[in-house]
């Protein structure tokens, strides 16, 4: 047995950010998956599995633009492991204000904002 596999998504959701890129860097426990510059639309997005037992999986990313920063988890399979749902697809919508969830990328829901 392998693990479960999960898909996680960062999209830039910016209605107009043309001349200002949205920054994100991304890491977990394990390795560094480094920064990247997405315009409107861009995503970031990668695939891992988790363990049936694991209770410690994390990736974690900082987003930067303007003069706004906020560091977040991307992925914490305790409470991520059921809320990704039964495709275990992760994905973030970041939004000028502020960072919505969702399992299937058409309902999202604002789960905390910039500041």
């Amino acid at each position: 047995f392998h693990g479960i596999a999960y898909d996680v998504r960062v999209i830039n959701g910016f209605t107009d950010n043309s001349s200002l890129p949205l920054v994100i860097w991304c890491s977990s426990q394990d390795s560094d998956m480094g920064g990247r510059a997405l315009q409107e639309g861009d995503d970031f997005s990668w695939s891992f599995k988790a363990k049936l037992w694991d209770t410690t999986t994390l990736f974690f990313c900082t987003m930067k633009w303007d003069r706004r920063r906020k560091s977040f988890e991307a992925f914490q399979v305790g409470r991520d492991r059921q809320r990704c749902g039964p495709l275990r697809k992760c994905s973030w919508l970041v939004k000028e204000d502020g960072f919505y969830f969702s399992n299937d990328e058409l309902n999202w829901k604002k789960d905390f904002s910039w500041l």
